[in-house]
């Protein structure tokens, strides 16, 4: 079963707006038309970037942890050595919202392990070690996260630090869109966004630490998703971007400013539910 291309007035309204433009659906389309979201932003695209569903897209908002798919492709882009080991520092806490971290200061990975718990479990102290290790410093690699972001077209976008942590991590909806069939290019991308759990060896005297994918849609097995990230700051709300394969259909989902714990996942199945019922 194919997921139509038309899905009703609101579908028709989208598909004629042109390709840098998508439209607010919920202010146009009737009831049965769209999904109910409690996202207050939300976009859906085909593969091949046609608008299925859009809701405040262009509206620019704090992003949180999504952040930390941007820290992976600038990493990535470098060319720096994945096996070299990082060590955890004072300087990688976070002195912003002060969470804390199974990684004390001292824990030693290679750089491929922390951009693997930076995306699978949203490691905010392995996203800053990325950044600070990058050649020049956090200077050089917050600015290279803003170039890489001008150069996908994410205009309405900026980014202040590699974890996400600062609420000027800034963004879109259609913007992130863009983040995420760029991120899709990246083999290790997809594959650590969606491993389920991971043991690492951070320290040579002790036990291995386990973590787990922050996406719990992984352990769905109605769900086949080939990308995502999760995100929260409380200036945020809840979000989550995911590729996923539903009914053969490749789609690109983004979900910002959700309220409650469990509100990006549930507007996911939402969603999923709403494209089947109208294919």
């Amino acid at each position: 079963m194919r997921i139509a291309r038309v899905l009703s007035l609101a579908a028709i309204l989208t598909i004629a707006i042109p390709a840098t433009v998508f439209a607010d659906i919920s202010k146009i389309a009737t009831p049965q038309d769209h999904p109910d979201l409690r996202s207050a932003s939300a976009l859906v695209l085909d593969s091949n970037g046609n608008v299925i569903f859009g809701k405040d897209v262009d509206t620019v908002r704090s992003i949180a942890s999504i952040t930390k798919l941007m820290t992976a492709m600038v990493v990535l882009d470098a060319g720096l050595d994945l096996e070299e080991k990082l060590t955890i520092t004072s300087a990688d806490r976070d002195l912003v919202r002060q969470t804390g971290s199974r990684l004390e200061f001292g824990a030693t990975l290679t750089r491929r392990e922390l951009i693997l718990l930076a995306l699978m479990a949203s490691e905010n102290r392995a996203a800053s070690a990325l950044g600070r290790t990058y050649p020049g410093g956090m200077q050089a690699f917050v600015a290279a996260m803003n170039q890489k972001a001008k150069a996908l077209g994410m205009n309405n976008s900026s980014f202040a630090d590699p974890a996400g942590l600062q609420t000027n991590n800034l963004s879109t909806a259609s913007d992130l869109a863009r983040m995420l069939a760029a991120a899709r290019t990246y083999p290790l991308i997809t594959e650590d966004t969606t491993t389920l759990k991971e043991e690492v060896y951070p320290f040579a005297s002790r036990g291995p630490l386990s973590y787990g994918n922050t996406n719990r849609l992984l352990k769905n097995e109605t769900w086949d998703i080939e990308l995502s990230k999760t995100g929260y700051i409380q200036e945020a709300g809840r979000c989550l971007v995911m590729q996923a394969n539903i009914e053969g259909e490749e789609l690109s989902i983004v979900l910002l400013n959700s309220f409650g714990k469990l509100t990006p996942f549930g507007d996911s199945n939402r969603l999923r539910q709403w494209l089947l019922a109208s294919s």
